[in-house]
């Protein structure tokens, strides 16, 4: 059993843990369907987005990047380069996909500003983990309750538009997407779920 919550304090006192696995920055279109090709065999993927924050009022920024991982590579896909292609869309569309994500809502929001279409195939840890007993949500503290281990926020509030992202950016990004599948595979494993 897990715990229902977990107080910022304990949290902290965990320790800090990133991805170290592959990592594949994606800039051009046409790479698209080669990495969606290659993760055509996995059941679940993690999923994340991250848009460049606004500081002014009114002002809204497109999502700049999507993050797909696999258990031993993470896909960054810089849409402010390659754009949301319809490849993207039939794997965003595609219900045999599982896409496991936290708080994904306000991410498919935020890609339907780019262009309309229907999601599917998209699992939200925040709403599955209460049917175990969590009550707890967002994705830090999730990681706490459900893996043992802390993850850096530290990264969130940076320009994901950059020319070229820093390797704190790239870590970051990679690790929200990878602790995302990582959860959900410990859920499977330890039986709490029945979608394996």
């Amino acid at each position: 059993m897990y715990p229902s919550t977990i107080s910022n304090e304990e949290v902290n006192a965990l320790e800090l843990y990133r991805y170290e696995g592959r990592i594949k920055i994606i800039t051009k279109p046409e790479q698209i369907p080669g990495i969606l090709k290659k993760i055509a065999g996995e059941k679940a993927v993690g999923f994340d987005t991250e848009t460049k924050p606004a500081f002014k009022k009114g002002q809204v920024n497109e999502v700049s990047l999507v993050q797909i991982a696999t258990e031993k590579e993470v896909y960054l896909i810089r849409i402010n380069f390659t754009g949301l292609t319809k490849e993207l869309i039939r794997f965003l569309e595609d219900e045999k996909h599982l896409k496991i994500g936290v708080a994904l809502r306000d991410d498919l929001i935020d890609l339907k500003k780019l262009t309309h279409f229907h999601p599917q195939g998209f699992i939200e840890l925040n709403k599955l983990v209460k049917g175990i007993g969590i009550e707890s949500n967002g994705l830090r503290k999730l990681t706490a309750i459900i893996l043992g281990f802390r993850i850096s926020k530290s990264a969130q509030i940076s320009n994901w538009e950059s020319e070229m992202l820093t390797e704190k950016q790239v870590n970051y990004a990679a690790t929200d997407a990878w602790v995302c599948l990582k959860m959900y595979n410990e859920l499977v494993k330890k039986g709490y779920l029945d979608h394996a």
